[in-house]
């Protein structure tokens, strides 16, 4: 009960210190733009249940701190994204591919588990195809809510569930994309390879970037890409020598090539600003956030970062949830206590490392500029 406590108050001790670099380094004021909605891509990191619609549940012990069966984040609780709706006060968002109990009046998310910026990754919902399920789903939106009557006698029902056509131009468009480029390109090209690829993954999210613009968009929080070599299912994969490990255990190349994508992602925003007059650009750096969270875990009250929580990738691998039977049957189960660990399941965050992160990012502490999300309009 005691140590519990030490680190209940070690975390408190950590949010204040926060508060106080946010007070002397961010522009005042309460939240002003007032979004009435937020649109999201992105893959897994904050995914609210596109790929569980899409393909299979994403199933138990995922959600075990939210929603439950429901949830459809890989996570036992809320993702940053959440967070963020929460610090808006708006509902958290449904996911574009999810047709039940779903509400767009505030916004949409089509982000995927699995997403990359480019086409050819691990899913076939890359970001392009998000723009293009975006557009989509404005043009249908302002169709239907100019549309008083169908077949001349039923009034559209539906008005409270679909955002109204002027909302799109003041809403907050949000991106957390571009791990999944770096993972599958760590996976089936070499390192020098993945490297290369940056400037053409990046003129891709250029290009979406300009489509929403040329619709209306208007307002863009952009999360670069965090710290891949920290993941523990990268650590656990890759073969580790002398000199590529840092003093957290951490994937050191795989992290500088994470670095070096995020130092062309501000590059390229930078290109959009002058690009794109009239909208605002906010770079959010995860990445800082991130790292900062695995060099002081042990401090906030967390475990050693490089475990996890749900599943297995020693010598036989069960993803969270699931089983594999080989010789005897084992069980992707949960641990007793995922609010001590970094890492949810080896490759996504727990709800108590998201948490943190959050109140880190979304004061304006860790963006360029530095402003809160909710004065990134201004």
């Amino acid at each position: 009960m005691i140590s519990r406590m030490l680190m209940f108050v070690l975390k408190c001790l950590f949010l204040s210190f926060v508060g106080v670099y946010t007070a002397a380094s961010v522009v005042q004021g309460a939240n002003s733009c007032e979004y009435p909605a937020i649109f999201n891509f992105g893959d897994s990191n904050s995914d609210t249940g596109a790929i569980s619609a899409a393909f299979t549940g994403v199933l138990p012990p995922n959600g075990e701190n939210f929603l439950g069966s429901l949830s459809g984040r890989a996570c036992d609780g809320r993702l940053i994204i959440d967070f963020i709706t929460e610090e808006l006060k708006l509902p958290y968002l449904s996911a574009y591919l999810n047709s039940v109990g779903s509400n767009y009046r505030h916004g949409a998310n089509f982000a995927t588990g699995g997403s990359s910026i480019l086409p050819g990754g691990y899913s076939p919902f890359h970001l392009g195809l998000q723009i293009s399920q975006f557009i989509q789903f404005k043009s249908r939106t302002k169709i239907l809510f100019y549309q008083h009557l169908v077949n001349n006698r039923t009034k559209l029902s539906f008005k409270s569930s679909i955002p109204r056509p002027d909302d799109f131009s003041r809403a907050l468009y949000t991106f957390d994309i571009g791990q999944n480029d770096l993972a599958y390109g760590f996976r089936h090209t070499s390192e020098e390879q993945v490297r290369g690829s940056i400037l053409n993954i990046l003129r891709h999210f250029s290009q979406a970037v300009q489509q929403l613009y040329i619709e209306g968009a208007r307002v863009f929080w952009i999360h670069n890409t965090g710290p891949i070599g920290c993941l523990p299912f990268n650590f656990l994969s890759y073969e580790s020598k002398r000199g590529n490990m840092d003093a957290n255990g951490c994937v050191n190349p795989q992290n500088e090539i994470a670095q070096e994508f995020n130092r062309q992602l501000k590059g390229q925003i930078s290109q959009l600003r002058r690009k794109l007059p009239l909208a605002k650009f906010t770079y959010v750096d995860v990445y800082k956030a991130k790292y900062q969270l695995v060099s002081n875990a042990r401090k906030l009250g967390f475990v050693n970062p490089l475990k996890f929580c749900c599943g297995s990738y020693h010598g036989y691998q069960i993803t969270c949830g699931k089983k594999n039977t080989e010789n005897e049957t084992f069980y992707g189960n949960a641990c007793k206590n995922p609010s001590q660990l970094v890492s949810w399941d080896g490759i996504h965050y727990s709800q108590a490392a998201n948490v943190l992160i959050a109140n880190q990012i979304l004061s304006g502490a860790f963006s360029d500029p530095p402003v809160a999300i909710g004065q990134a309009c201004s």
